[in-house]
């Protein structure tokens, strides 16, 4: 039996190593790893930066992604019955993707526009997780997408694109009754009369919307103190959301009372401080059925929400009026009445070559020196 001194001795003869050793049973085995000090504080960074990335994101995105991935969960559940092999969920191949596109499209059928948000999404969740995600994969799995989004049965199973509003439909919304007809799903049949206090909230939600093309979280997070009066109208900071830049644009005065977002900006402006609201908080706050204040800013849903539920109760049917109306309205209208593209553009913060942008431009243009016209028809 070896002695302690003789362990001293014999430890003392060996170089110390900073490694590890491969278990038996894996590829290598046997082998010394060398540990290397600057790929591990490399990868400590990498891991530290997602976790930062991760935390910065909106809540409704992290749910959203986390449905996504929870989707992909189930696709190799159902892989795995059709085939008698479990693939790991890191297996992001070519296979793997386009084979999710198409269990998407024929076995949940899913609308494209979601399969293209979810393969956003399970991209972005592999790789927080520590997954590699091939840009082939990625690219086939748009190339098989391509097809699906042509093709018109598929589109239909989508809720569709929120339609374009107009001034007039503003002025239809802003000047609709206070008092609201009965919905036929309403569990109280009474008719309910909008509080003041909300009535010029949403008044002046939907006329600065329009007037910035705020997106919902924009709107959210927008405050007193980024909007200015000044002699022309008003000066406003839009606030960064989303990892976008934030922005500086200009709203003029309107022509008219009911659609001028200045006008309904002040107007709202003095009756919340009246109500007791903090100078200098949020832009937008919600109002209780009641008309009682509250104290939290209004949230990106409850800004979508409160344009669809003006539009539907201004009588507005047939046609598909969310929280993105007024910002594609702002571009639709404002070529009709000649406004130039990159002043658009910057007002409503989209990228030089933004298509859904000129896919807004296209449709305002769509009667401008129309193919038929003055041809002699």
């Amino acid at each position: 039996m070896t002695t302690a001194e003789e362990h001293g001795t014999a430890l003392e003869s060996v170089e110390v190593v900073d490694a590890e050793l491969v278990d038996d049973d894996a590829p290598g085995a046997g082998a010394v790893v060398v540990h290397d000090p600057v790929a591990a504080v490399l990868a400590a960074l990498d891991t530290k930066a997602a976790e930062i990335l991760y935390d910065n994101r909106p809540d409704k995105t992290k749910k959203g992604y986390a449905r996504d991935w929870a989707l992909w969960a189930e696709f190799h559940r159902w892989l795995a019955e059709q085939t008698g092999v479990e693939l790991p969920l890191s297996s992001v191949t070519v296979g793997t993707y386009v084979g999710f596109v198409t269990w998407l499209d024929e076995v949940m059928l899913a609308a494209p526009t979601s399969i293209e948000r979810r393969i956003t999404g399970v991209a972005s969740e592999a790789r927080r997780k520590g997954y590699e995600v091939p840009k082939a994969a990625r690219a086939a799995a748009t190339q098989a997408l391509k097809p699906l989004k042509l093709d018109k049965a598929r589109q239909a199973r989508g809720r569709g694109k929120a339609a374009a509003i107009t001034p007039a439909d503003l002025r239809q919304m802003n000047t609709a009754p206070r008092e609201r007809a009965v919905q036929p799903d309403a569990r109280r049949r009474q008719v309910h009369v909008v509080p003041e206090l909300a009535r010029l909230r949403d008044r002046s939600l939907h006329t600065m919307r329009f007037a910035v093309a705020g997106r919902n979280e924009e709107m959210s997070e927008m405050d007193d103190t980024g909007v200015h009066l000044v002699a022309e109208g008003l000066e406003v900071h839009v606030p960064s959301v989303k990892g976008r830049p934030a922005r500086d644009v200009v709203v003029a005065y309107g022509e008219n009372a009911d659609t001028c977002a200045v006008r309904c900006w002040i107007a709202w402006q003095e009756a919340k401080l009246a109500a007791g609201a903090a100078p200098g908080g949020p832009a937008f706050l919600p109002v209780s059925q009641w008309g009682v204040l509250g104290t939290e800013r209004l949230s990106p849903d409850g800004c979508g929400r409160a344009m669809t539920r003006s539009a539907r109760y201004a009588g507005m049917t047939g046609r598909r009026i969310t929280g993105h109306s007024g910002r594609r309205g702002l571009v639709t209208t404002g070529r009709r009445k000649g406004k130039r593209p990159e002043k658009l553009r910057a007002q409503g913060g989209w990228s030089k070559n933004s298509p859904v942008f000129w896919e807004y431009v296209d449709e305002g243009e769509k009667w401008e020196d129309n193919a038929t016209e003055g041809i002699g028809l």
